[in-house]
């Protein structure tokens, strides 16, 4: 009679790795609200322009207020992209963000107009707000004036997303300011991670003098394609140096951003079942998973 065949017991599944490299995690489904309110207030930050910046505020707000969050989006790039990917006329608007910043009896609630978006507010901006960084620099407190002037803000909405504009000057430093924490959309290409560690150094110093509760909530590849070696390294590279705070979410490139900013509403109403589409309601749900009392 011959041996028994040795048992093996079989392995257990691996999960499938993510563009990260890094097992792709099983990310909860938000929890419904039934309050709103202590509005967690993020920059989008990065000091290299064109990185996805104003792409993922405006769909990340979107995805956030499909999950029944009520999102106020602050443009406060002078380019006015935010406020133009959401189809406002930058020459036609009475009252901008520079007039709540500079004028004392602006209030809020004046300048906040609604997005096509249900649960999603949008504060404007143009090109008038380049003068601000000039007329703040002789302010007590300057770099407080972004976060007085969103006070009222919070007790109102539960996510405020600042989208800054592509320098570290006073402007950005007011964000920093204001803000809880920080996501860092970075281009998938070598130039684009360079200028990191420049970033890291200003919102450390901003956490040491003047905002300590501040945090990197994470680091965003955007501009992704996984056919490219480039991009395989460059997304390698940014796990070694951020670990754990690269979100596993990657956006990849695709034509219907572009096509979604011309028709000045967000991916998640354009075009509902893109892929671009999926990935930001991913990243929302990683976003949340990661915020305290989310």
């Amino acid at each position: 009679m011959s041996d028994p065949l040795p048992f093996e017991r079989p392995d257990a599944p691996q999960r499938e790795l993510g563009p990260t490299g890094r097992p792709m995690p099983d990310l909860p489904e938000p929890r419904p609200l039934t309050t709103h309110g202590h509005a967690r207030v993020i920059s989008m930050c990065n000091q290299k322009g064109g990185v996805g910046k104003t792409t993922t505020a405006i769909n990340l707000g979107a995805s956030l207020a499909e999950y029944g969050r009520k999102v106020l989006l602050v443009d406060f790039d002078p380019q006015g992209s935010l406020s133009v990917g959401l189809g406002l006329n930058p020459h036609e608007m009475e009252l901008t963000v520079y007039n709540l910043l500079m004028e004392k009896d602006v209030e809020l609630s004046e300048v906040v107009v609604p997005t096509g978006v249900e649960g999603m507010d949008l504060l404007p901006s143009n090109i008038d707000l380049s003068a601000a960084e000039v007329q703040l620099v002789h302010e007590v407190a300057r770099e407080q004036t972004l976060q007085r002037v969103l006070a009222p803000a919070l007790a109102e909405y539960d996510v405020v997303l600042i989208d800054c504009q592509p320098s570290l000057g006073l402007l950005t430093v007011n964000a920093l300011t204001a803000s809880d924490g920080v996501i860092v959309p970075l281009e998938c290409e070598y130039f684009a991670l360079r200028g990191v560690a420049l970033l890291k150094t200003t919102i450390d110093k901003v956490r040491e003098r003047l905002n300590p509760k501040l945090e990197i909530d994470g680091v965003l590849g955007t501009m992704y394609d996984g056919r490219t070696l480039h991009s395989r390294e460059v997304m390698e590279r940014l796990v070694q140096a951020w670990g754990d705070r690269v979100f596993h979410t990657v956006i990849r490139r695709t034509v219907k951003f572009s096509d979604s900013t011309v028709a000045g509403e967000p991916i998640t109403s354009y075009a509902s079942s893109s892929t671009g589409a999926d990935a930001y309601r991913q990243l929302a749900k990683e976003v949340l998973a990661r915020w305290p009392d989310a």
